[in-house]
């Protein structure tokens, strides 16, 4: 099996919502590489930013890639998103969350990676696991023990972004899983997650067979809630080239995903702080 083998099918969607009068997301559909990124900053500074990171990873459409070229991609969003940054007030900056193609002892594999609070959800089956972990206060407190889980959703400050392209902490966390036959991934900004549950964002994906109603039904599913926000999903579907299995496919959840993940993260992490 080999990256060039992989059959998928893709959906891009975004939209602005009914609250905000400007999209301040923006969504990259360029094999090898998918993402997702949310400006911060308000109209023409936001905007800007997660044009310049989507920019930034344009130029790797096509291309044979890996972790090194995910790092470089991420140092040129970074320095562009701070330039914009010092050109305004209010500063800028950009979340991203997005996979790639890249080989991995001969085979197919994802390489995840994000800055901040958008995420990469796997589904298989009828089973979600979210494969990227938020860099927000709201995580943070939960992973201190200082918040349940269950109260997340009703922390007033869930949403104070920890870490973002053109901030002094702009780290990306990355992990490799195989490709995976059946699979589908979704990339999505907090405009999904902060109006649409795990629940129901797992159901939305398991009654949706084509990327393309699946991606509308998201964004419809966000502004029934409120669609307080831009609204950004990118859906992929694993056709054909990948594994047939994951060896934790059978437990499911994600506990599983995670052990998975955790045991390759030293090799995988990609080091990049804005300069």
């Amino acid at each position: 099996m080999t990256v060039e083998s992989v059959v998928l099918r893709v959906a891009a969607l975004t939209d602005t919502g009914l609250t905000r009068t400007a999209n301040e997301d923006a969504v990259l559909d360029a094999r090898p590489v998918f993402l997702v990124a949310d400006g911060m900053g308000g109209h023409d500074a936001g905007d800007r930013a997660s044009a310049a990171v989507v920019a930034a990873f344009e130029p790797l459409r096509g291309r044979t890639v890996d972790v090194g070229d995910i790092s470089d991609a991420l140092s040129r969003a970074a320095a562009v998103v701070e330039g914009i940054a010092a050109a305004h007030a209010r500063g800028a900056g950009s979340t991203v969350t997005g996979v790639a193609l890249v080989d991995h002892e001969g085979a197919p594999h994802w390489l995840v990676f994000n800055v901040g609070d958008s995420r990469v959800y796997r589904h298989h089956g009828t089973e979600l696991a979210q494969l990227t972990i938020d860099h927000s206060l709201g995580q943070e407190l939960v992973d201190a023990g200082e918040l349940r889980p269950e109260d997340l959703a009703s922390f007033s400050r869930r949403n104070v972004i920890t870490r973002a392209v053109g901030a002094p902490d702009s780290t990306a966390d990355s992990w490799l899983l195989p490709v995976v036959d059946g699979e589908r991934l979704l990339l999505c900004s907090d405009g999904l997650t902060g109006e649409v549950s795990d629940e129901a964002i797992r159901a939305t994906l398991t009654m949706n067979g084509r990327p393309e109603t699946a991606a509308a039904a998201l964004v419809r599913r966000a502004l029934q809630g409120g669609g307080r926000d831009n609204i950004s999903v990118l859906v992929i579907d694993v056709v054909s080239g990948g594994a047939r299995t994951r060896p934790d496919d059978a437990t499911g959840g994600r506990a599983a995903v995670s052990a998975v993940t955790d045991s390759m993260l030293e090799g995988t992490t990609v080091p990049v702080r804005a300069r």
